[in-house]
């Protein structure tokens, strides 16, 4: 194990990366974050995690780590890597018109790139159409050019495939945390939001369970990322809801060993990116 103040890297001692083409790399890209993990699809097991936190400038370390790190310029079987941008829109299964893509992309800002990506959620009832900001597509060509792309809340919605009812998953990074609300295999809310403190994440906590009328009684929160019962925004949670609910990694989808001394959750999100298609 090797980490620094803001960063952390776990590595199976066995791993051989002349086998990286037995492995998928998975790539997670939060605003103030960045994480991989790679994955031996022939033994079934977790071979390295690497975590970056409090990211002054996302975008411009990866790009530093993508020409540092040996371990992402090796040659992946595949490629799976899922971006936070704010271009990003849900549309319903039965409004959805492949041919109006363009249309779509009205909503997003104009210094994302050109590039328009839709990815189908059969099971919830949409398909999402989103492109990025021009800075990170370039990187990602430039280093990652045969990566699949996907949308900041793809691996959320994999680790909430199986939630019943009503359900709030909550994905946090040191900085922020992503919100989903799942409501009988309907999205109904997602969004990210900047916290530095329990005080700020409470202030948002209560506009959400005000603006999405939850029933903190009838609601299932599912945690991930960085959280732990012990700090301030797990005790904020536990005083209105009672079902709180830390989101492991699949327990048959691989061995994750490296983790043993780890929360498992921190990096749920991340893994289930192995899930998304």
């Amino acid at each position: 194990m090797n980490n620094s103040k803001n960063s952390i890297l776990l590595v199976d001692p066995e791993f051989d990366p002349n086998t990286a083409s037995d492995c998928n790399l998975l790539l997670k890209i939060t605003a103030d974050s960045f994480s991989y993990a790679i994955i031996d699809k022939h033994s079934r097991q977790l071979k390295a995690v690497f975590d970056q936190q409090e990211c002054e400038d996302t975008t411009a370390e990866l790009a530093t780590a993508l020409k540092r790190d040996s371990y992402l310029s090796l040659s992946f079987r595949e490629i799976k890597v899922s971006v936070y941008t704010p271009n990003t829109i849900a549309i319903p299964n039965s409004l959805f018109n492949r041919n109006e893509l363009n249309s779509y992309a009205n909503f997003f800002a104009e210094a994302s790139s050109a590039n328009l990506y839709t990815r189908p959620f059969a099971k919830f009832g949409f398909t999402s159409v989103f492109n990025f900001e021009q800075f990170i597509e370039e990187t990602l060509d430039k280093s990652l050019a045969s990566a699949a792309r996907y949308e900041h809340h793809t691996p959320l919605l994999a680790l909430g495939s199986a939630a019943k009812g009503t359900s709030l998953l909550l994905d946090f990074t040191v900085g922020s945390f992503n919100v989903l609300l799942l409501e009988n295999r309907k999205m109904i809310f997602q969004n990210t939001f900047q916290i530095d403190t329990p005080e700020e994440f409470n202030y948002y906590l209560l506009l959400l369970i005000q603006e999405l009328k939850l029933d903190p009684s009838c609601s299932t929160v599912l945690l991930s990322g960085i959280i732990h019962q012990d700090d301030g925004y797990y005790s904020c949670l536990s005083k209105y809801f009672g079902e709180l609910h830390f989101n492991l990694p699949p327990a048959d989808q691989f061995d994750h060993a490296i983790l043993d001394d780890m929360p498992a959750h921190y990096y749920s999100s991340l893994l289930a990116l192995d899930l998304c298609v």
